[in-house]
């Protein structure tokens, strides 16, 4: 601010006074200074235009993009796509519902996957006694357990990938060791055989055993001897003795795949035939009975009593039996889809695309897949309301009296680009007046009609899909929206006019800036002046005062 205004010197001086500089400089400032501030000032309120705009058009970008072929992920709204279960037995899920193809699939559930559990029987004591049950073969892994305790064994069981140990106590007072797979299915069944096949001695003093079945013949035979025992039936499996080696009986029960395994057992050249079911448990009972239900001949005249009349049990050398510390056997999970066998380790499995968990045991279900269109009518009616919104904004501005923009025809010609693109006819031969929405001439809203548009796809939505999203080939309505919206478009246009904006504000601040400069150094140039000023007129007055007072003298000596 100027400098010296009020130091204006006395006497006839100060009717120049500082209150006289200042009035003189609020005029000049309001002729200069005053004009550059209220341009400034309405910076505010064309900002706050640009900003509503900006996000009027974000708006009805969102809009319109759910329309457009330009999906950077998922699909557009013609592609949804619902689902719905009946029956029960399953749920189902799918990362991308829309890719799959529409129809209905029946699900039959058989059989639900479970993890191999094992629990000894009880235990007296405490977990901390000596287990003392040799070594014990956990899949493939020795824990010797000779001086270990029940809670130093579960820890080193816990050690071992794919399966869990615990000890779990009882209401009277003793406990149980068990041993559960982590995971489902037949493939994560606990194996407690050593390197020698059979069973571990720590696992068949704690858990028991299954056994497989086995039979042999009661006198001895050699490979080469002729068997001639007529036909026999393995397991529904029927083959002729006559004219066959026993050799040649054995490859041939060996080879088809029927459960059982043939050898000739024995030393020092005493061999009997032997068929063994190949897994153990009661249900692998080796089945010897023709479709009758009588004893094949052969399996009498191998395995028979001295008459031939029936089987010898005692030639059932092993008999087949389950392990009831087996709690619950690991098993696969098995269904039928549309009469197709599927099995999976888990209870899951995905089926063209759609991801299908087993619940219930003998489960019968049917999974519809449907076009969805349900949500369509509040898109299009979000569309028209953004549409509106963005023109209203626009236009009230455009043609308002007080209007803030400094260049309304970029403003003109961004809505002009929306609506050019909007009343197109994308890759067919309508337009969206053909959808339930009509124009009103007075406002220039687009009204949409619900109950018309929902008419007007009754029979499908292709026509519907061909205006809006179009083909690569011919872009659709809202295709087209969508790219004269985005950043190489309307957004772009919107940028660069905020950024004109910004730099012409920042020009009018250093305008405003120089000219308080200017003024500023004017009238501190003018008060130094007025200052020097009343020095002389006070000198003046000092001077005439004196030659005052020797005239009054001189008159006063006469």
């Amino acid at each position: 601010m100027a400098e010296g205004i009020l130091g204006l010197g006395q006497g006839q001086a100060a009717s120049l006074n500082s209150d006289m500089l200042e009035k003189l400089k609020a005029v000049d400032r309001k002729a200069t200074v005053e004009p550059i501030e209220k341009k400034l000032e309405k910076f505010e309120s064309e900002k706050k235009v640009i900003s509503d705009v900006t996000t009027k058009v974000n708006e009805l970008f969102d809009a319109v993009k759910v329309f457009s072929l330009n999906q950077s992920t998922g699909t557009n709204a013609f592609q949804q796509k619902s689902a719905n279960v009946s029956g029960d037995g399953v749920v189902f899920d799918s990362d991308d519902l829309s890719a799959l193809k529409t129809g209905s699939m029946r699900v039959q559930v058989t059989q639900l996957a479970q993890k191999d559990v094992w629990q000894s029987n009880p235990i007296s004591g405490s977990k901390t006694d000596t287990v003392n049950a040799g070594i014990i073969t956990i899949n493939g892994t020795n824990i010797d357990t000779s001086t270990m305790s029940y809670t130093k064994l579960t820890e080193e069981i816990n050690k071992i990938s794919g399966v869990q140990a615990s000890l779990v106590d009882s209401s009277d007072g003793k406990f149980r060791l068990a041993i559960k797979s982590t995971e489902t299915g037949t493939a994560n069944k606990i194996n407690f055989d050593s390197s020698s096949g059979k069973i571990s001695d720590g696992a068949a003093k704690l858990f028991g055993s299954t056994q497989k079945d086995e039979w042999q013949t009661a006198i001895n035979v050699s490979g080469n001897q002729t068997v001639d025992a007529g036909k026999i039936t393995i397991n529904g499996k029927e083959i002729e003795t006559n004219g066959k080696t026993f050799d040649a009986l054995i490859t041939e029960i060996n080879t088809s795949n029927i459960g059982v395994k043939a050898s000739l057992v024995g030393s020092d050249g005493n061999f009997k035939l032997s068929i063994q079911s190949t897994e153990t448990g009661a249900d692998k009972k080796i089945d010897f009975k023709v479709s009758g239900g009588s004893i094949s001949a052969g399996a009498l005249a191998l395995f028979g009593n001295s008459d031939k009349s029936e089987l010898d049990n005692s030639l059932n050398v092993v008999e087949a039996k389950d392990n009831t510390n087996n709690v619950l056997k690991a098993q696969d999970m098995q269904l039928k889809a549309d009469g197709v066998d599927y099995s999976s380790s888990s209870n899951t499995i995905t089926i063209d695309g759609l991801k299908i968990t087993a619940t219930k045991e003998t489960g019968d279900s049917t999974i519809n897949i449907e076009n969805d269109t349900t949500t369509l009518s509040a898109q299009m009616k979000n569309f028209a309301d953004k549409f509106n919104e963005l023109r209203a904004t626009i236009e009230n501005e455009i043609y308002s009296a007080d209007a803030s923009v400094d260049n309304k025809g970029a403003l003109r010609d961004m809505l002009a680009t929306i609506k050019n693109e909007l009343f197109g006819t994308g890759s067919g031969d309508k337009s969206i007046f053909s959808f339930g929405f009509s124009l009103d001439e007075k406002s220039g809203d687009i009204l949409f009609n619900q109950k018309d548009f929902e008419a007007s796809i009754k029979n499908g939505t292709a026509d519907l899909e061909a205006l809006f999203a179009g083909t690569p080939d011919k872009k659709g309505i809202a295709t087209s929206m969508d790219e004269a919206i985005s950043i190489s478009g309307v957004t772009k246009n919107l940028l660069d006019y905020e950024i004109n904006m910004l730099e012409r504000e920042e020009r009018l601040k250093k305008d405003k800036e120089a000219a308080e400069t200017t003024l500023d150094n004017r009238y501190s140039l003018m008060a130094q002046q007025f200052a020097s000023y009343g020095v002389m007129i006070n000198q003046m007055e000092s001077s005439f005062s004196g030659l005052k007072m020797l005239i009054l003298q001189s008159q006063a000596s006469r």
